[in-house]
């Protein structure tokens, strides 16, 4: 009797199919323990509860298309009896890679009768009539996003929760019956339907490409906890996000399809940091579909040809799930995955341990001089969640603005902002909150985990909007000295008449860019970049003046925030000041304000690039 022919993964062949050696397996188990004492898996009583939430969460919707179905045909008792919606899962949830403190991507289909509108209508008040006394908390809904949205915690677990109908359907099967991969249900549905319905069909498409699905999701776990200790998790940023790198261990695992997930995990980093970029990662062939929608083709489409490291997602209609990827983030996961590969080659040698692999980066402590803080701030806590959304949503857009200057070599935003809140009395203490001072940090009031109200030295805190007069880079014994930015000259300076007024509290969220200067690089005049952001986050039409700020700093590593720094990380500190052979301190001629009679020198006026470019955008 002839022999099976191998079933093959993926749109190739696959590199081996050869079983696990005792040693593969033996690094496997080491993996799991490691991952364990690192607490990515919850405990068993978590899942449970994450259960009881999503049966909550399917009644609700049971009840919602029920109410829908007695409004608009309140005599078709047939189909008010057979009411019923479906409650599917996407992301990490759905993958089985979550972890103590995942939320849960969550998605509501019902009849085509039901209606975004309704779904907006409705579902936000049955959530809190039906569930539990006290368990639905922080209730948002963004009816206006590409994606709308309703956000809320349920028994303290973060749901995200979509809506979309099925078009084709009047009536859904029993539930556990509908198939969200199949093609035709994304017939007569809109752009934000169809975007709405993609996360679930994508995240089973992945599940149904694998061989093995157990040794997927250990060697994802793997992956999802590298990368975010290092800092390269993050879609929104520019970074790959957690579908990406699901498909990306996905390709290895149909590559090598009988192989270990320790052995999944040292082919990842030795194949993604050799892969031929531009050329996509794809689990599967293109599909055909029912719609006429664009699916990526770089042929076809010139901007599909701009995406620098492609990853396209398996359910139709085919996208790029990496478009956000910029020069310099790609040039920072390639440098991230060339240690990955340099520390896993070495695990397999017996020479480091897995917990080699999950050292925290160094962003804030060794790894730049010079940052850019990007500081949205609102009066109101609703304004603030709208307004440092959206300028999060852009960091990314002036990444890459700043990498085209000719200056900088590489432009790297940290994955996550730092929110903030702040208390003040007058103006004064509301403009320098504004351009980033931490000297007025208070107490969340709604939070009692926050800590209590601090007040640091004013010297130092402050330290973090200071920037020098003069506006040039200057080498000195062949390194460059601090960056200055040079002032649009066409952007007069902002008075504070001219700021609307923030009131006592303030709500602030930072994102940091570190910055790599090209080599030679003599100058750094970031105005235009940096007025250019300004000007596109003004003229978004949910921009309020009498409520959002924007400002932009210029930040040395030495004066960093605390807050940015964990327990254990040592700040970087400012290098002693060279001492005279009087004993004295050498007086340096090229530095102004310096005092020849030891006295500390008058504050520096601010960095009118700074202040006035990237004030309030508006």
């Amino acid at each position: 009797m002839m022999a099976q022919p191998e079933q093959s993964w993926g749109i190739t062949p696959p590199i081996s199919i050869q079983l696990p050696t005792p040693e593969e397996t033996y690094s496997t188990n080491l993996l799991l323990e490691e991952l364990r004492r690192q607490n990515t898996f919850e405990s068993a009583a978590e899942t449970k509860k994450r259960e009881r939430v999503l049966a909550d969460l399917q009644r609700i919707t049971d009840e919602f298309v029920k109410r829908v179905a007695r409004e608009k045909e309140p005599q078709n008792e047939v189909l008010i009896r057979d009411a019923r919606g479906e409650v599917f899962t996407y992301g990490s949830f759905c993958l089985g890679v979550y972890g103590p403190g995942s939320d849960i991507d969550t998605l509501v289909t019902a009849p085509r009768y039901v209606s975004r509108e309704d779904y907006f209508k409705y579902f936000p008040s049955l959530l809190q009539e039906m569930a539990p006394k006290g368990a639905v908390t922080d209730l948002t809904t963004v009816e206006d996003a590409s994606v709308p949205i309703i956000k809320f915690e349920y028994w303290g677990i973060s749901i995200d929760l979509i809506f979309s109908r099925i078009a084709t359907l009047k009536q859904f099967p029993p539930h556990g019956q509908l198939n969200l991969t199949n093609n035709e249900y994304l017939r007569g549905l809109d752009d934000r339907e169809l975007r709405s319905l993609n996360g679930t069909r994508v995240t089973k498409e992945i599940l149904n490409l694998v061989p093995e699905q157990s040794t997927f999701r250990l060697a994802l776990r793997a992956i999802k906890l590298w990368a975010q200790r290092r800092a390269i998790y993050a879609n929104i940023i520019g970074f790959p996000g957690g579908v990406v790198w699901a498909m990306m261990v996905a390709r290895i695992c149909q590559l090598y399809p009988r192989a270990a997930s320790a052995t999944i995990v040292t082919k990842f980093f030795q194949i993604m940091k050799a892969w031929n970029w531009p050329l996509p990662v794809q689990l599967k062939h293109m599909d055909e579909g029912p719609l006429n929608v664009r699916v990526w083709n770089p042929k076809i489409y010139k901007s599909d040809s701009y995406h620098l490291m492609p990853v396209i997602t398996p359910a139709y209609p085919q996208m790029c799930a990496t478009f956000n990827i910029t020069h310099s983030t790609k040039a920072i996961i390639q440098r991230e995955l060339e240690r990955g590969m340099e520390i896993t080659m070495q695990i397999k040698d017996g020479k480091l341990e897995w917990k080699d692999l999950f050292v925290k980066h160094t962003f804030f402590t060794t790894d730049h001089k010079y940052y850019l803080a990007v500081i949205a701030t609102s009066t109101t806590k609703d304004a603030h969640k709208t307004w440092s959304g959206f300028v999060e949503s852009k960091v990314r857009v002036l990444v890459g603005e700043l990498e085209r200057h000719h200056s900088v070599a590489i432009a790297r935003p940290f994955n996550k902002g730092y929110d903030r809140q702040h208390r003040v009395r007058n103006d004064q203490e509301t403009e320098e909150v504004q351009n980033g001072s931490l000297a007025y940090l208070a107490l969340d009031e709604d939070d009692e985990d926050e800590p209590m109200v601090k007040k640091e030295n004013d010297a130092e805190i402050k330290a973090e909007v200071k920037t020098e007069p003069d506006p040039a880079i200057k080498i000195e014994d062949g390194e460059p000295a601090d960056p200055q930015f040079k002032p649009d000259p066409e952007d007069p300076k902002v008075k504070m008449e001219d700021i609307p007024a923030l009131g006592t509290k303030i709500y602030t969220t930072t994102h940091y860019v570190g910055l790599e200067l090209a080599e030679g690089a003599k100058s750094l005049d970031l105005s235009y970049q940096v007025n250019a952001f300004k000007a596109r986050c003004s003229e978004w039409d949910k921009y309020d003046a009498n409520l959002n700020y924007l400002s932009i700093q210029h930040v040395k590593n030495t004066n960093l925030p605390d807050d940015v720094f964990e327990p254990g990380e040592v700040k970087p500190a400012r290098l002693p000041r060279r001492v005279a052979a009087n004993g004295g301190p050498v007086i340096s001629q090229k530095k102004r304000n310096a005092s020849s009679e030891g006295n500390p020198p008058p504050a520096k006026r601010p960095q009118p690039s700074l202040q006035t470019s990237a004030a309030a955008a508006g």
